[in-house]
């Protein structure tokens, strides 16, 4: 059971240009009014995403957090969580309060998941200037986070896909999960991205979240010198 007394931490993931850091932006321009948000990015040589939230001012600069990975992007969104915890936890600290922690994975290709050592609930995009085959590829980021969103929709013209096929193909190999067809000029699907969140908060506060993917318990260390494996009472 999720310890509710922590904030929710939600992960974002995806491949390379799908629009992560877009994503979070639209997140915390549409949540920070009535709740309390921090950031933490990754990228595994620049904290690149981390400034453009800054520069984007969807919330206080101190409120967001960079790793940087000097590795493949998923090894430390999954094997091993260390700096991206302790960035968590810090940013916690720092807030006391905070309603939810995104956590954005750097770019990475469709095997990328969190491990749920580090993240109670996780988004994963893709994106129509991406193919329309993409939906149809699988991986346990379309198959088995929380949430998948078929990003970038108004592109699909410009690009001759059709985002209801895959949002069609994407809910065939997700046994009912949910799928978001998401455009930022379209205020429905905007609505529908921010009411599962917020859901998603409501339920973590209830005690009774359970993420889609239980995924292995990464090891990670609180700096005091010992790896753990255990999965923060989730």
């Amino acid at each position: 059971m999720p310890d509710s007394t922590r904030s929710l931490r939600l992960g974002v993931c995806g491949p390379v240009g799908t629009g992560k850091s877009s994503l979070i932006a639209l997140l915390c321009r549409e949540l920070s009014g009535d709740l309390a948000l921090g950031v933490v990015t990754n990228d595994i040589y620049t904290d690149e995403d981390a400034r453009f939230l800054r520069s984007a001012g969807v919330l206080d600069a101190e409120r967001i957090r960079a790793v940087e990975t000097g590795a493949c992007p998923h090894t430390a969104i999954r094997d091993d969580i260390t700096a991206n915890l302790m960035a968590v936890e810090e940013l916690e600290a720092d807030f006391p309060g905070l309603d939810i922690v995104l956590v954005e994975s750097g770019g990475d290709n469709l095997t990328a998941t969190f491990s749920p050592a580090l993240v109670d609930t996780q988004i994963f995009l893709i994106d129509v200037a991406g193919g329309g085959d993409v939906a149809r590829k699988g991986g346990p980021g379309i198959t088995r986070a929380d949430l998948l969103v078929v990003n970038k929709t108004d592109l699909a013209p410009h690009v001759g896909v059709d985002p209801k096929q895959m949002v069609r193909d994407a809910g065939s190999v997700r046994d009912g999960r949910p799928v978001i067809a998401l455009s930022r000029t379209d205020p429905r699907s905007v609505a529908a991205l921010v009411d599962w969140v917020r859901g998603r908060l409501a339920t973590y506060r209830a005690g009774t979240l359970e993420p889609a993917d239980p995924g292995p318990m990464a090891p990670h260390s609180h700096g005091d010198g010992v790896v753990h494996t255990h999965a923060h009472a989730h």
